[in-house]
C-alpha cells in the first residue's frame, strides 16, 4: 500500500491557490480506488481548511511544514519541537528591525491555536491574516500578551524579499531553529517567511503518518526547499515544472506545471485513473 502525500502551494493548488476540478476530479478517483493521500504544507490547518474541504482528506495531516499532525478523526493536533522563549525573542526582534509583522503562533493545553502578533501596521500584514486563516477561527492576541509559559509551535512573516532575507541570516545563528522562505505570491516582490524548530520537518512528519497508516511506500509531490526532507523520507518523489532547482534535483522527474494541473495529470497516467 501507498500514500501519496500532496505539498499545496505551488503543487497540488493553482496560482490562484485553488484545487482546479480536474484536481478534484482526480482525487476522487483516487479515493473510489481508495488510494490513500493526505498534505504536508507549510500551511496552517485554518489556512488549509478551506480549500481542502470537499475533497476527501480523511487521514492525519502534516501542517506547518511537519510541526504541527492534524488527526481528522480526533478533532485534535499532535505536535513535536516547539520554541523557547529565547529563540522567539531573537527571531521577533530581527522582524521588528526590518519592520516586518511576527505572527507567532501557540497551542494551548486543549490544542487549540492562537496567534499572536504586534499592532498591525502595514496593509500587506491584513492580506497575511487572509492568507494564513487567521480571520476565519484562530483566536487573535497582542504579542504583548503571550503567556511566558506558552507553546510556541512557529512564526510566519511576510515581507519585502530584503527584509525576509535579512531575518533568515538572523535566525541561521540559532543551531535548533530552521528558517524557510519562498515567494509569496506569483508576480508580486512579496515574500514568506516560517520559522519553526529543527526537529520537526515534512519529512518527520511522513514518517510518523506511514507508521500511522501502516502503509509500505510514499510518492510525494512538492516545489520548494521545505519539501527537500520529505523528497528524502519518500520512495518516489516528483516536482512539478514550477519548482526550484534544488529540488528538481532531488526528484526522482520533474513533471507538469501546477498550473496546467500537472500533478493530477501525472497521478492519472501513474494509477491508470478514468472517470467513469
Amino acid at each position: 500500500m501507498e500514500l501519496v502525500v500532496f505539498d499545496l502551494d505551488g503543487t497540488l493548488l493553482n496560482r490562484d491557490s485553488e484545487i482546479s476540478a480536474y484536481t478534484s476530479e482526480t482525487l476522487e478517483l483516487l479515493s473510489r480506488r481508495e488510494i490513500a493521500y493526505t498534505v504536508a504544507t507549510g500551511r496552517t490547518l485554518h489556512g488549509a481548511r478551506a480549500i481542502l474541504d470537499g475533497h476527501q482528506f480523511r487521514l492525519p495531516q502534516a501542517y506547518k511544514n511537519g510541526v504541527m499532525i492534524w488527526h481528522p478523526d480526533q478533532d485534535r493536533y499532535s505536535n513535536s519541537a516547539t520554541l523557547t522563549a529565547r529563540e522567539l525573542d531573537n527571531v521577533v526582534r530581527a522582524c521588528v528591525r526590518e519592520g516586518i509583522t511576527p505572527f507567532v503562533f501557540t497551542l494551548n493545553e486543549n490544542d487549540e491555536s492562537a496567534v499572536y502578533h504586534p499592532p498591525l501596521s502595514a496593509a500587506i500584514d491584513h492580506e497575511i491574516i487572509q492568507d494564513l486563516g487567521i480571520d476565519t477561527g484562530i483566536k487573535s492576541h497582542n504579542l504583548v500578551d503571550l503567556p511566558p509559559n506558552a507553546v510556541i509551535t512557529h512564526v510566519n512573516s511576510i515581507g519585502s524579499g530584503k527584509a525576509i532575507n535579512a531575518v533568515l541570516h538572523c535566525v541561521g545563528d540559532e543551531p535548533h531553529l530552521v528558517a524557510y522562505s519562498g515567494v509569496a505570491w506569483e508576480g508580486q516582490q512579496w515574500h514568506w517567511l516560517d520559522v519553526h524548530h529543527s526537529d520537526a520537518s515534512k519529512g518527520g512528519a511522513v514518517e510518523l503518518m506511514k507508521k500511522l497508516l501502516g502503509l509500505e511506500r510514499v510518492i510525494c509531490f512538492g516545489d520548494s526547499d521545505n519539501d527537500l526532507s520529505m523528497f528524502a523520507a519518500a520512495d518516489e518523489c516528483y516536482a512539478p515544472s514550477n519548482a526550484n532547482d534544488a529540488i528538481k534535483s532531488a526528484a526522482t522527474a520533474v513533471i507538469g506545471h501546477h498550473d496546467d494541473e500537472g500533478i493530477a495529470r501525472f497521478l492519472r497516467e501513474r494509477f491508470e485513473l478514468k472517470p467513469a
